[in-house]
């Protein structure tokens, strides 16, 4: 089960929430450092979807799409099997062609890891930098809604704002 919140301890943040599964983990049974690049990921792709983007959508639409371009992460402590992480997803920077995604992952109140990732967009033919189209720019800084987003898969627990909507099946 997947959630997206709001994260009382920092109010401020997206929030996405996962558990760890036996195939993150290595042999120490601890979470393989280049996974918290996969929860990252599926964190910032939430919060576009939560901004009103799609990324399907962006790149049939404009012909561009968003690529990762550079991380710079740190690890201060380890996530085991079946801890449920929140990853928390800010904006820092909104340029012409890029974004830089503050994200970090949290486990009880825990900083288990954090850093930027920069998220170019390019023309998805010539792969070379091209402007965020102006309506997505114009999504990207209003940030995410407080409802969930249209597309949500039936499994997930979407909500944002204070409250954590419990599904009600």
């Amino acid at each position: 089960m997947n959630s997206i919140a709001q994260s009382a301890a920092r109010p401020d943040a997206f929030v996405w929430r996962i558990r760890v599964y036996f195939e993150d983990t290595d042999m120490g049974g601890i979470v393989f450092y280049a996974n918290y690049l996969k929860y990252f990921e599926r964190a910032r792709t939430e919060w576009l979807r939560a901004c009103g983007v799609s990324q399907r959508a962006l790149t049939e639409a404009s012909g561009t799409m968003f690529v990762v371009r550079g991380t710079a992460l740190d690890y201060h402590a380890p996530a085991r099997l079946d801890d449920w992480l929140e990853i928390t997803t800010r904006v820092g920077r909104i340029g012409r062609a890029s974004v830089d995604f503050e994200q970090q992952a949290w486990c009880e109140g825990k900083l288990l890891a954090g850093g930027t990732i920069r998220v170019g967009c390019v023309d998805r033919t010539t792969m070379k930098p091209a402007a965020i189209p102006s309506d997505t720019f114009a999504a990207l800084n209003v940030g995410p809604s407080m409802g969930p987003p249209d597309d949500d898969p039936p499994d997930g627990e979407p909500s944002r704002g204070p409250l954590v909507a419990a599904r009600q099946d």
